[in-house]
């Protein structure tokens, strides 16, 4: 049916439910609409591929996310809607909101098939043939991780490298792994076969995506450290120009790793936290590995062997019991820690999940301390993107118009360029929200004159 654009709201790149991407041209194919993080971007695209292959154009895929309430109804929504604008479409449902609830779907009328998270990645399960309403099974059964070879993605200027999958952590407020499944590693042969072929395509930015690749290689013979893959990579594929990784437990950070944050300029400066919450009871009453000071540890480390490095990080406003008091330490801790991209969402309590039967903050109060917390990080984003007015900056061209620096930091530009090309600008203005930049070679030009 279409290609994809990608509207990107405030949301963690993988725990968060408000990216979300949808088909919108008028090309052969399956329209997919895909909720939640980047590891469900990239297996939208598998998806995309097996339904091409299976001749399956007259179908909307709606790849969902089972990370808040707000995520699920906006799932059922978008079906409501993809129904009335294709009513002779077959509507197929997927991800970890179907993995983890398929009653929900079974009951809604405008769906005509559900796959679990297994099933949506098996060429078989798109067959025009296969008929069978509901295709869900035991997700803890996985044994595979990403054996699917993507050529390239659609209307992406970066490319996404699955390198791990599944969870063996059990947050207290997490349903994740039960979409997902145990902690499944993919081998290192494999991710650069991948990146090669996509390299050959002309990506030139990569992003290692994972529900928690800092747990990568504990399943794999020799048990290989996520920066121990990572240096495998680099080395293997030079033509890698940027490699992102997504998010970071900040406890599990190998020596491997931190020599490549000090020494390989190919390796962005941009580090995104699984921060969660910044309290120490809080963070205990959630299961996490990390308390306050570790995250402190882990920012000074990093800003000492990286001195321009930037942080994101998600974290959870109004989890249940947390106080004002507990409040206010996650409040310092982004101010203190200078969290340029803050990624806020109120609690929002899954059913099945040991936080769900805890105390719980009045829904009013979540919105209030969430809506505190947005405010430091957007004066933290704002003071970065001052800091960088009047600097020469390379930066991956994502549309025309617009692109993202080695920070990550979102600008726009005052010519055309081509999508995937890194171009090289002039930071004229920010808006505190993004840069305003012009070309280079033509700023120089002006200075002349």
């Amino acid at each position: 049916m279409s290609e994809k654009l990608t509207s990107e709201k405030s949301g963690s790149e993988i725990l968060m439910s408000d990216n979300r991407s949808m088909d919108n041209s008028a090309q052969n194919g399956p329209e997919i609409i895909t909720f939640g993080c980047r590891l469900n971007s990239y297996e939208s695209e598998v998806m995309r591929g097996h339904a091409s292959a299976a001749g399956l154009d007259n179908a909307v895929i709606i790849n969902t996310c089972a990370v808040t309430n707000e995520a699920e109804r906006q799932a059922r929504q978008a079906i409501r809607k993809a129904r009335r604008a294709h009513p002779d479409a077959k509507i197929i449902v997927t991800g970890c909101a179907a993995q983890t609830n398929p009653e929900q779907f079974q009951k809604m009328a405008e769906v005509d098939q559900i796959l679990g998270n297994m099933e949506k990645l098996e060429a078989t399960s798109f067959g025009l043939e296969n008929n069978e309403r509901v295709q869900v099974n035991d997700i803890m059964s996985a044994q595979e991780t990403a054996s699917h070879l993507l050529e390239g993605f659609e209307g992406r200027a970066r490319a996404f490298l699955q390198i791990q999958n599944g969870c063996n952590h059990r947050c207290t407020f997490c349903i994740i792994p039960y979409g997902r499944g145990n902690s499944r590693s993919v081998p290192i042969g494999a991710i650069v076969e991948q990146a090669k072929s996509l390299t050959r395509n002309g990506y030139r930015e990569f992003v290692l995506t994972g529900v928690d690749i800092t747990a990568y290689g504990e399943d794999l013979p020799g048990t290989p450290t996520l920066g121990q893959m990572c240096r495998r990579l680099l080395a293997a594929v030079p033509d890698i120009e940027r490699l992102r990784l997504s998010s970071l437990d900040p406890v599990e950070v190998d020596d491997d790793l931190w020599h490549l944050i000090e020494t390989e300029s190919r390796l962005m400066p941009h580090l995104h936290i699984s921060l969660q919450a910044g309290d120490d009871m809080v963070l205990k009453r959630m299961k996490r590995r990390h308390l306050r000071a570790d995250v402190y540890g882990f920012v000074e480390k990093a800003r000492r062997l990286r001195p321009n490095v930037v942080f994101g990080a998600d974290i959870i406003a109004g989890f249940p019991t947390e106080t004002d008091e507990m409040a206010e330490n996650s409040r310092l801790l982004l101010e203190e820690c200078d969290i340029t991209y803050a990624h806020v969402f109120p609690y929002s309590e899954r059913p099945g999940t040991p936080a769900a039967k805890m105390p719980q903050v009045p829904g009013d109060i979540r919105k209030k301390r969430a809506a505190t917390l947005r405010k430091v990080g957007a004066g933290n984003l704002h003071r970065h993107l001052d800091t960088l007015v009047g600097k020469t900056l390379a930066v991956l061209v994502e549309n025309a118009r617009t692109g993202r620096t080695e920070t990550y930091a979102p600008v726009e530009f005052d010519f055309t360029a081509k999508p995937g090309t890194i171009v090289t600008v002039t930071v004229t203005r920010t808006d505190g929200q993004k840069l305003f930049a012009g070309e280079l070679a033509r700023c120089k030009e002006q200075t002349r004159l």
